[in-house]
């Protein structure tokens, strides 16, 4: 678990600028594995400890929540709809989607926040002002990032993100 006492100035100075979280959804907020039923349903599972960490960016600190994924999936979509984020279904080029809707929302690229897994991720990764990963993360993508959560995708990685922002926010 990332600690913030063990934060480089940096990187303390990133996580005052963050005004909103993107995340990639299989891998983060999976465990990466979809499961297949007798009549071919994709399921995933989703850890809920994740949702809350959503809820308290939100309500503790207004910072937003956007799930950006290259797969188009109804339950990627009915997740976001709970967690009321919004949610980049079938971003292949994950960048030039997030670049638009941020331009939406006045915001830059600095001021973001992203939490992906593999190696489709790298491009997005490298652009925001925070990088993070679970622990599970393929290993060039751990090279690639500021942060390495202590949590696999799917058990808490993103609640130990945004609890980390939380902790980091309320000191600054």
């Amino acid at each position: 678990m990332i600690r913030p006492e063990e934060l480089t100035t940096d990187q303390r100075e990133r996580i005052g600028a963050i005004r909103a979280v993107l995340t990639d959804c299989d891998g983060v907020l999976t465990d990466a594995g979809i499961y297949y039923s007798m009549d071919g349903e994709e399921l995933r599972r989703f850890s809920v400890r994740d949702g809350m960490g959503v809820e308290r960016l939100r309500a503790v600190a207004r910072i937003e929540t956007i799930i950006v994924t290259r797969e188009n999936s109804g339950m990627i979509a009915r997740r976001g709809e709970k967690l009321r984020v919004e949610v980049l279904l079938g971003a292949r080029d994950k960048l030039p989607h997030v670049r638009e809707l941020l331009a939406k929302r006045s915001l830059t690229l600095a001021q973001c926040a992203y939490i992906g897994d593999d190696v489709n991720d790298l491009e997005l990764l490298r652009a925001v002002g925070l990088s993070a990963c679970p622990a599970d993360a393929e290993p060039e993508v751990r090279q690639s990032v500021q942060l390495v959560c202590g949590r696999p995708g799917g058990h808490g990685a993103f609640r130990e993100l945004a609890e980390l922002i939380l902790a980091v926010q309320s000191t600054t």
